[in-house]
């Protein structure tokens, strides 16, 4: 290897008796891509910050092209050309592209504000270099979708990094990652090193030379990752031998009990959309960015009105409009959304709060709501999405996004609603966390409930559903069974080909 862009000795972080990291040492060679895996809570987002600025350590030693480094905050380490795009997004929603990407100088002087015009063409600039075609300067964030909030997000990390381009799950919302993988080579052809966390080990293998592997805050190994298979990197990761994580869909008799069911659905981009869910189903929704799948679920889980349709919910007709109103329709619907961080979470709540807010009433006496009755109350539904009862007293914002998303799951239970209704729900989570949501989902249909989610990866889809529903355009083009599921027709059919396999739903 090259001399070290940077490199970390026996790096420590304590939050009072909780140790995130301990004795981490690692280097990040010149032109290097160097992958950090491990499972939520392993210590990869604490690391990540630290490198970043936004905290510090309590312990250990950083260089950085062998010179001290110890920044202060995000801005002090872009100054010295190490640059971050975050797992949970940073950008100023009612903000244009152009000042996001700009920030926190958008003008070029300190005593002179630059013209908004100035600051468009400068933005519409960076865009261009980084081969970002299809979004303006002058579009509001909050208008964007996640996928190209995530491409402005690693655009503003790519702008600032010379040194080090930090990129913290820059995959889990992006349908198409060439894009990245040709703004990353083009970087690391510079000599500026790549560090690059993500649970996909199959881009991991595709663009990194070697990686370091973190668990419960300490750094295992780093390896040559031609020289490992991915069960050896698991078994670093968890300790212990792989289990198969998925496991095969139990049949469904064709009279079992319809849950939900929707006819002639009509909402934002979804038109006359039909729809059956049966007692033990899995069924999953494949779909390319933008074909109407999250007007179809942010609508069943009451986070939009629908404009004409009939929904009914075990056997009752039901009015959605709010989540609530979803949660007590007939057998009940519970959505879990797409962006844990803005549509999910209460960051400055508890676990325990956030898991019993649908039940807030019986959480507490006279109005007054009860942190031990609150976790009394969590206690069961924990359990089944296998979050530690440990983190029911942590803030959720303090926690893992795997251990995040378990509470957003045991939130969705603890409603006892029969339908769930999950947008990508394992995006972003590691292997022994997909592993939970995958048995969550499987306890639940097989406990007499039934489960339609969206996800943005084909094998998920494959090998979870019990039939799989693909969405193009707004419609339902294809509803493959269990016997004829292969990632080669879902992709065919999200791209409107294929047409013939359109079957009734």
């Amino acid at each position: 290897m090259e001399s070290h862009v940077l490199h970390t000795a026996a790096l420590s972080k304590r939050y009072g008796a909780t140790v995130a990291l301990s004795d981490v040492s690692l280097g990040l060679a010149e032109g290097e891509v160097h992958a950090i895996l491990g499972e939520n809570g392993a210590g990869k987002s604490t690391l990540v910050k630290i490198m970043s600025g936004v905290v510090q350590p309590n312990s250990g030693e950083m260089t950085l092209a062998a010179d001290t480094y110890r920044p202060q905050s995000i801005l002090q380490a872009r100054a010295q050309g190490v640059a971050t795009a975050f797992q949970e997004l940073s950008l100023i929603p009612n903000l244009t592209v152009g000042e996001n990407l700009l920030l926190p100088r958008a003008s070029k002087t300190a005593f002179w504000p630059e013209s908004r015009s100035g600051i468009l063409r400068r933005a519409a600039g960076l865009l261009s270099q980084w081969d970002i075609s299809d979004i303006t300067a002058d579009a509001i964030v909050e208008d964007l979708s996640l996928a190209e909030r995530q491409r402005i997000e690693i655009a503003r990390a790519l702008s600032h990094a010379t040194r080090l381009l930090i990129l913290d799950e820059p995959t889990a919302a992006l349908p198409d990652p060439e894009w990245l993988f040709r703004q990353i080579k083009r970087l690391s052809s510079r000599g500026i090193a790549v560090m690059y966390i993500s649970h996909r080990l199959g881009e991991v293998r595709e663009i990194c030379q070697r990686a370091t592997v973190l668990r419960n805050g300490n750094s295992i190994d780093t390896v040559d990752l031609s020289g490992v298979d991915d069960d050896g990197i698991f078994s670093m990761m968890v300790g212990r031998s792989p289990d198969s994580a998925f496991v095969e869909p139990a049949e469904v008799p064709e009279d079992a009990q319809v849950i939900l069911g929707v006819r002639n659905l009509n909402v934002g981009k979804v038109r006359s959309l039909d729809l059956a869910l049966r007692a033990g189903e899995i069924v999953g929704v494949a779909a390319l960015e933008g074909q109407g799948q999250q007007d179809l679920f942010q609508a069943l889980g009451g986070v939009i009105k629908f404009e004409s349709g009939e929904i009914s919910v075990g056997g009752k007709a039901a009015e959605l409009g709010s989540p609530r109103r979803a949660i007590n329709a007939g057998a009940g619907i519970a959505f879990v959304p797409e962006e844990r961080k803005t549509e999910g979470i209460f960051a400055n709540l508890t676990a325990a709060s956030n898991i019993t807010l649908p039940k807030i009433d019986q959480a507490g006496q006279a109005g007054i709501v009860y942190s031990g009755l609150e976790k009394n109350f969590a206690a069961d539904v924990v359990a089944k999405v296998a979050l530690s009862p440990r983190y029911l007293d942590f803030k959720v914002g303090n926690l893992s996004g795997g251990n995040q998303q378990k509470v957003l799951l045991a939130r969705a239970l603890i409603t006892g609603a029969k339908c769930l209704v999950l947008f990508d729900p394992a995006r972003g989570v590691d292997v022994g966390t997909k592993q939970s949501i995958y048995a969550m989902m499987r306890d639940h249909v097989a406990a007499g409930g039934t489960v339609l989610f969206y996800s943005s990866e084909l094998s998920e889809l494959v090998h979870l559903s019990t039939r799989c529903l693909v969405i193009y355009d707004g419609q339902v083009v294809a509803n493959v069974p269990r016997a004829q599921l292969t990632e080669e027709r879902l992709l065919a059919a999200a791209h409107g080909h294929n047409q013939e396999m359109k079957i009734a739903v």
